[in-house]
C-alpha cells in the first residue's frame, strides 16, 4: 500500500473513531478525496481496506456507508483478539521459537529501537510503526501453528478495530502518539523476551494485555482514550 493510501487509512479511522463520520453516512470517492486532499485512487484502495476492517459498507455501485456499531463492540473485538493472539504466542512459546522467527521478530524489534530512538517523530514514523507492528503480530500468529487459530483471528479482524492493524492515530498530537507507541514498543520487547525464554503462560497474559494499547492507553499520554 502507498503512503498516500495509508495516510488516507488512518485519516478516515481516526474521523469514524471521533464520530466526525457517523454510523450511517454516505461516503463517495469524490467527496472523500477532496475532503483529505488526495486523488480517487488510494481513496478506492482506502475504502476497500476500511470495508475489510468492519468500518464501511457497501452502498451501491461505488459509494459506501460508516456502518453502525457500539464501544462495547469494539471492546469485544479486542478482547477476542488478545485471546486468540495470546493462545498463538503461548503455542509458540511452549513449540520453541523457529530460527526464522526469532530473527524476524528480532529485526521487528530492532526497527523499533531505531524508530524511537529519533527525536522528532513525524507521521512518516507513524506509518512506518504499523508495518512493524503488522510483521510483529503476523509472525506471532503464523508461529501457532495452528490453521484454526489463524482462521479465528482473521474472522475476527472484520470487526471494527479488532485487528492489530487497525490502529487509532492522532497525527495533531505526534509527540504523545508516539510515546504510546513506544510502550507498544516495549510490550513488544517483553513479549519477545517471554517467547525465546519459552515462558508460555507469561506471554499469554502479555499479548491479552496488549490488545488493549490503542483503546486504553492514551490518557496516560494526555490523549482521549479512543471512541470516548
Amino acid at each position: 500500500m502507498s503512503t498516500v493510501s495509508r495516510v488516507a487509512v488512518s485519516s478516515l479511522r481516526k474521523l469514524i473513531s471521533d464520530g466526525h463520520l457517523k454510523p450511517g453516512e454516505k461516503l463517495g470517492e469524490v467527496q472523500v478525496a477532496e475532503m483529505l486532499g488526495v486523488s480517487r485512487t488510494p481513496i478506492r484502495l482506502a475504502f476497500r481496506t476500511l470495508e475489510q476492517e468492519g468500518l464501511l459498507e457497501k452502498a451501491g455501485k461505488q459509494g459506501f456507508v460508516v456502518r453502525e456499531f457500539s464501544k462495547e463492540d469494539v471492546i469485544c473485538g479486542l478482547e477476542i483478539r488478545g485471546v486468540l493472539e495470546g493462545l498463538a504466542a503461548r503455542r509458540m512459546a511452549e513449540a520453541g521459537l523457529s530460527a526464522a522467527a526469532r530473527a524476524t521478530l528480532q529485526q521487528c524489534i530492532n526497527d523499533g529501537d531505531a524508530l524511537f530512538a529519533k527525536p522528532d517523530p513525524t507521521e512518516d514514523d507513524l506509518l512506518s510503526w504499523s508495518e512493524i507492528n503488522a510483521r510483529f503480530h503476523e509472525v506471532i500468529v503464523q508461529g501457532a501453528g495452528s490453521r484454526a487459530i489463524a482462521d479465528a483471528i482473521a474472522r475476527n479482524n472484520h470487526l471494527p478495530f479488532a485487528s492489530s492493524d487497525s490502529i487509532i492515530l492522532d497525527t495533531q498530537h505526534l509527540a504523545q502518539e508516539f510515546k504510546k507507541l513506544h510502550l507498544a514498543h516495549l510490550q513488544h520487547q517483553m513479549v519477545f523476551q517471554a517467547l525465546v525464554l519459552g515462558e508460555g503462560a507469561r506471554v499469554e497474559m502479555l499479548m491479552r494485555e496488549h490488545a488493549y494499547i490503542g483503546l486504553r492507553y492514551g490518557g496516560l499520554f494526555g490523549l482521549p482514550d479512543a471512541l470516548d
